[in-house]
C-alpha cells in the first residue's frame, strides 16, 4: 500500500507531504485547485512522462518521493530482484522521481538508480491509475482482448505463449518463403555472376602461400646475371692465387718448424685449416655458378601468375586464404539457387506444417477464451447490477477471421475480441463506442476494474473522476462500489460528487492559495466538521447553509451506518 507522498514544486504545488492509510481515500476541492497534479505526481513515480513544462515555475527541479508497504511473495520483489536492487519485503519501497527545468529525469528505487523502463516494469505492480485516457481505451477493441485474456489467468497465458512461439516460426518461416520467391530474377543473375567467379578462381587454383614463394623466386631470376658473375670472381680469386698464396706460406713455415715449434705449429695449424676451408668453399662456388641459369620463360610464367593472383586479390579478397573462403561461400549460394525448388518445397512443408500447429495451439487458446468471455460477461453484468445498471447485457464476444476456408492466425491468436452492451431490455447489442453513455462508460470501467482487483495484485487504485457524467443513485452506487473495492486494495479518487466523497475511509481536501503573487496548492486532511463544511460546500456550492451542513451530517452518518453493516 501506499504509506507516504512527497511532492515539491509539481507545478502549482510547491511542498505536499501526506501520509495515508488502508482504505478508500477522496480528494475534493475547488475547480482548478490542482486535484490532477496528485494524479500526475502518482503517474511520474509509476514510470510516466514528464517534461520541463512540470516543473514549478522559478525552481531547479520537481520531485515526487513514494513511500509502498507490499507483502512478502509480491511480484514486484522478484522484478526488483531482476534489476538489481535492493528488495527486502521488511522495508519500504521508495521510488524517487526528479525532473529538472531542463527536462531531465532522474529516478531511484531504494536510492539506487533506474531507467523509465525499469520504473515503469515496477510501478506497474504499485499503481494502476485510471483516468479518463482509459475510459476511452474501453472503446478500442483491440484492447477487449488484452482484458480477456488477462481474465483468462495463467493457464490461458501459458497457452497464448506456447502459440506465440508457433506463431512467430511460421512468421519467420513465411518471411524467408517470400523473400525466396520475390528473389527469383535477383537469383538466375547471380546465378550468372557465380559461376563465372567461381570458374575464375577454380581455373587459377590459388594455393595458400604460393604467392609469397613466387615473389620470392622472382627475385632470385631477375638478377640471376649478377649472381652468377659474382660467383665467378669468388671462385677465380681463390682458384687463380689464394690457394697457391696459402700453400707457399706453408711451405715456408714448414722450413722453420724446428726452430720454434710452440709458435710455427699452431700457426701451421690455422693455416692447413684455412688451406681446406678456401678450398671446399672454391668447389660449392664452381657448383653454384653453374647451376644459376638465366631462364627468360619462368620468369615471365611467374610474372603472369602474380599478375592473375593479384587481379583475383582485388576481386575477392586481400590475401589468397580470402580469396578460398569467397570461393567457399558463393560455391553454397550457388548451391542454394541451384537447388532452389529444393528449398522452397521445404520451405512450404515446413509453413504447413508450423500452420497447422498453430490452428491446433489457437483452437485450443479460443476454447479457453470463450469459457473465459462467459465467465466475464456474468461477472461484468453482476458488478452493474450493483452500479445501477442491473438490465444491462453485456457480452465479450469473440470473432475470427476465415480466408479461403482457412482460420487466419494473428500475433495473439484465432481471435478477436469485442465488448457488446445493450444497456436497455429490447435494445440489440451494439460496441461499446455505438451505444454506451459516458456515465455507462465510468461504470463499465469501475466493474472490470472490480473483477480484475482480484486477478492483478496491484495495491492502489486511483480513479480520476470516475463519476463523470452519474448522479442519482448511480452515483451512490458508485460510492459503494469502490467502498466495497476498498476492502481489497488501497483506493483512491477525485471526484465532485457529495455522494462519493461523504463514503470515502480518508477525506483530503486539496486547496489553492495565492502567496507571493504564485499559486499554490496544499492538501489538507478532513476530519470532524471540517469534513462536513467540505461536503457541506460540494452540497450547497459557494454558499454553505446550516441545511447544508445537517445535510453533510446525515450524508456521512448514514455512510458510516452502511459501511458497518
Amino acid at each position: 500500500m501506499l504509506r507516504e507522498l512527497s511532492i515539491r514544486n509539481l507545478a502549482v504545488i510547491e511542498n505536499v507531504n501526506v501520509s495515508f492509510r488502508n482504505g478508500f481515500h477522496v480528494m475534493t476541492g475547488e475547480t482548478g485547485a490542482g486535484k490532477s497534479m496528485l494524479i500526475d505526481a502518482l503517474s511520474l513515480v509509476a514510470g510516466g512522462r514528464g517534461g520541463a513544462d512540470i516543473v514549478r515555475h522559478g525552481c531547479d527541479k520537481a520531485v515526487i518521493e513514494c513511500q509502498f508497504d507490499m507483502p512478502e511473495g509480491h511480484p514486484v520483489w522478484e522484478t526488483m530482484r531482476h534489476f538489481g536492487l535492493d528488495a527486502s519485503p521488511e522495508e519500504p519501497i521508495v521510488i524517487r522521481r526528479e525532473i529538472t527545468a531542463h527536462g531531465k529525469s532522474a529516478c531511484r528505487v531504494n536510492g539506487q538508480m533506474v531507467n523509465l523502463s525499469m520504473l515503469k516494469e515496477i510501478g506497474e505492480y504499485l499503481i494502476n491509475i485510471h483516468g479518463q485516457h482509459e475510459y476511452q481505451s474501453l472503446l478500442k477493441t483491440e484492447r477487449h482482448l488484452e482484458w480477456l485474456d488477462l481474465y483468462g489467468g495463467k493457464k490461458l497465458a501459458a497457452q497464448k505463449q506456447a502459440y506465440r512461439n508457433v506463431y512467430q516460426q511460421y512468421v519467420g518461416v513465411r518471411a524467408a518463403l517470400k523473400q525466396l520467391e520475390a528473389s527469383t530474377r535477383q537469383n538466375m543473375r547471380m546465378m550468372d555472376l557465380y559461376r563465372f567467379q567461381i570458374e575464375e578462381i577454380e581455373t587459377a587454383n590459388p594455393v595458400v602461400g604460393e604467392d609469397e614463394s613466387l615473389a620470392e623466386e622472382k627475385r632470385k631470376l631477375a638478377h640471376a646475371e649478377k649472381r652468377k658473375l659474382s660467383a665467378e670472381a669468388a671462385y677465380d680469386a681463390i682458384m687463380s692465387g689464394g690457394l697457391d698464396a696459402i700453400g707457399d706460406a706453408i711451405a715456408k713455415l714448414e722450413s722453420i718448424r724446428t726452430y720454434d715449434p710452440n709458435i710455427v705449429g699452431p700457426l701451421l695449424d690455422q693455416l692447413q685449416t684455412a688451406y681446406y676451408q678456401a678450398e671446399d668453399a672454391a668447389f660449392q662456388l664452381r657448383d653454384y655458378k653453374d647451376g644459376i641459369e638465366s631462364d627468360a620463360e619462368r620468369l615471365a610464367y611467374i610474372d603472369d601468375r602474380l599478375n592473375l593472383i593479384s587481379g583475383l586479390k582485388r576481386k575477392y579478397g586481400d590475401s589468397i586464404p580470402d580469396i578460398l573462403a569467397y570461393l567457399d561461400k558463393i560455391r553454397n549460394e550457388l548451391d542454394q539457387i541451384e537447388n532452389r525448388e529444393e528449398h522452397l518445397d521445404k520451405l512450404v512443408k515446413q509453413e504447413a506444417m508450423l500452420y497447422e500447429e498453430a490452428v491446433k495451439l489457437g483452437r485450443k487458446l479460443s476454447e479457453m477464451r470463450s469459457a473465459a468471455a462467459d465467465k466475464l460477461s456474468s461477472a461484468v453484468e453482476q458488478e452493474l447490477k450493483q452500479l445501477q445498471m442491473g438490465k444491462t447485457m453485456f457480452v465479450a464476444k469473440l470473432e475470427q477471421t476465415v480466408s479461403d476456408e482457412r482460420p487466419q492466425l494473428g500475433p495473439n491468436g484465432l481471435d478477436e475480441a469485442v465488448f457488446l452492451i445493450a444497456p436497455n431490455p429490447g435494445q440489440p447489442l451494439k460496441p461499446l463506442n455505438k451505444i454506451a453513455s459516458g456515465g455507462e462508460m465510468s461504470r463499465i470501467m469501475l466493474a472490470l476494474k472490480s473483477i480484475f482487483a482480484e486477478i492483478d495484485r496491484v495495491p492502489v487504485l486511483v480513479f480520476d473522476e470516475v463519476d463523470t457524467g452519474v448522479s442519482g443513485r448511480a452515483a451512490q452506487a458508485i460510492a459503494e462500489k469502490m467502498s466495497a473495492l476498498a476492502d481489497r486494495c488501497q483506493v483512491f479518487a477525485i471526484t465532485h460528487l457529495p455522494q462519493v466523497a461523504c463514503m470515502a475511509d480518508h477525506h483530503y481536501e486539496i486547496i489553492k492559495t495565492m502567496k507571493g503573487g504564485q499559486t499554490s496548492t496544499s492538501v489538507r486532511p478532513l476530519a470532524g466538521q471540517t469534513r462536513v463544511e467540505e461536503l457541506a460546500r460540494m452540497l450547497g456550492g459557494v454558499e454553505v447553509t446550516e441545511k447544508t451542513r445537517h445535510h453533510a451530517q446525515e450524508m456521512l452518518d448514514l455512510a458510516h451506518r452502511q459501511k458497518g453493516a
